[in-house]
């Protein structure tokens, strides 16, 4: 059993775990800092979307040094280290938020923070799977990984909506906090299996410059970030600052954006499922085509339709989006040459969240300006346009993941 074969390799349990844990975290942390920054005295989408700006711009500035961090101090070793940073940062919110009185400096030191740790923990992440399984075991972990951070996301989704709705936003950030923490105590103890790289001499101009050569030598992998980047700037401005805005004017607050995030990791969960088994010989064409998903989920928040719909329609996008992180997870690891695999990465998570502190910082401003509706209804159009434009672009269209060698004899 496919399953049951790549659970038998020594410490994959222990990983998986990890982000397990992480993941329930993650699943609290969104809504109880949405909550505790819209319910603050001073508190507004416009401080919410600059808080967020600020941990993406942090995480963008550090992402193309954490890969060389990375690639020379060790991938699973940075990995951990960053996970225990991060929790420990956001301890300084949580105990903020205990006082009462959350100063916007205690917000952007902690935010800032996070989004250093998590530049070094993106690029890091990408060589961890391939340090623990075989290359034609990929494609499998990576999807068992999605499925279990998946339902860590879910479970702490829905605990972290009744934690904000009964008791406010400090317990769930305190979990949140807590859970990196713990993740990285677990990884940190298997961290010889990507051991620091012998020393070479090069300076660290030349390791990006040689991170950036390899990223760029594939055109499908620039288009599709270059495109993507546009998509997540608009579905960041939409779920993340007027998402909630929505929900605390047309419905229940807390509770029914705790919903609509649970069956966006609902889909997540399916997602998963599905790419365990799922072979796509043409892989960008698959993963473009059904991103029209998220235009549908942003149609339906523009207006709002019923809660029901808007659930419906962020479930849909919960499956693309985790076939997105499977399967173009596993064609980056088996496309870019394993000794540069962070450094590579690093630029692959730049180049797609370049624009997401764009979004962050527009939403609230243009909502103000043409309203809640017209600005996701734009936001919708935006993403219409550039998965017509990918899909129009023979190095997208035509990419052409090669079978691997491996699975193709065992099933010969």
């Amino acid at each position: 059993m496919t399953v049951r074969r790549t659970l038998s390799h020594r410490y994959i349990k222990r990983f998986y775990l990890a982000r397990f844990v992480s993941n329930f975290g993650n699943g609290m942390g969104p809504i109880a800092l949405a909550f505790g920054i819209l319910h603050l005295p001073h508190g507004s989408a416009k401080e919410l979307g600059f808080v967020l700006g600020s941990l993406t711009v942090a995480m963008l500035c550090m992402l193309p040094f954490g890969g060389v961090i990375a690639d020379k101090y060790g991938r699973i070793k940075m990995l951990a280290l960053a996970d225990l940073v991060a929790g420990v940062v956001l301890m300084v919110q949580v105990y903020y938020f205990h006082l009462g009185h959350v100063p916007i400096a205690a917000l952007l030191f902690s935010n800032i923070g996070f989004g250093l740790m998590w530049g070094i923990f993106w690029p890091a992440f990408s060589g961890a799977l391939p340090a623990l399984l075989p290359e034609e075991q990929l494609q499998e972990g990576n999807a068992i990984n999605q499925f279990l951070s998946n339902f860590a996301l879910i479970t702490g989704t829905a605990v972290g909506g009744y934690l904000v709705s009964a008791f406010g936003s400090t317990l769930a950030l305190f979990i949140d906090a807590l859970t990196f923490i713990i993740s990285g105590a677990l990884v940190i103890s298997f961290r010889h299996l990507t051991p620091a790289r012998i020393d070479t001499g090069a300076s660290i101009r030349t390791d990006l410059r040689e991170g950036w050569r390899v990223f760029s030598s594939y055109p499908w992998i620039v288009i599709t970030v270059a495109g993507f980047s546009f998509i997540v700037m608009v579905w960041a401005g939409a779920q993340d600052v007027l998402g909630p805005v929505i929900s605390l004017k047309h419905f229940h607050g807390a509770k029914s954006w705790a919903i609509v995030i649970t069956c966006e990791s609902i889909g997540y969960v399916i997602g998963s499922l599905l790419a365990i088994r799922i072979r796509i010989r043409y892989q960008m064409r698959f993963l473009t085509s059904i991103s029209l998903t998220l235009t549908l989920y942003l149609a339906a928040l523009s207006r709002p339709e019923p809660l029901a719909v808007i659930c419906a329609a962020a479930f849909l996008w919960g499956i693309t989006l985790d076939l997105w992180g499977s399967l173009w997870g596993t064609a980056f690891q088996r496309t870019i040459p394993r000794e540069a695999l962070s450094r590579a990465s690093a630029f692959d998570g730049m180049g797609t969240m370049l624009l997401r502190p764009v979004g962050l910082a527009i939403a609230a401003p243009l909502a103000s300006l043409l309203g809640i509706g017209h600005t996701i209804l734009i936001f919708a159009a935006v993403t219409l346009v550039v998965i017509l434009v990918l899909l129009a672009t023979p190095a997208v269209w035509r990419m052409e993941l090669e079978p691997n060698p491996v699975m193709l004899s065992e099933n010969s």
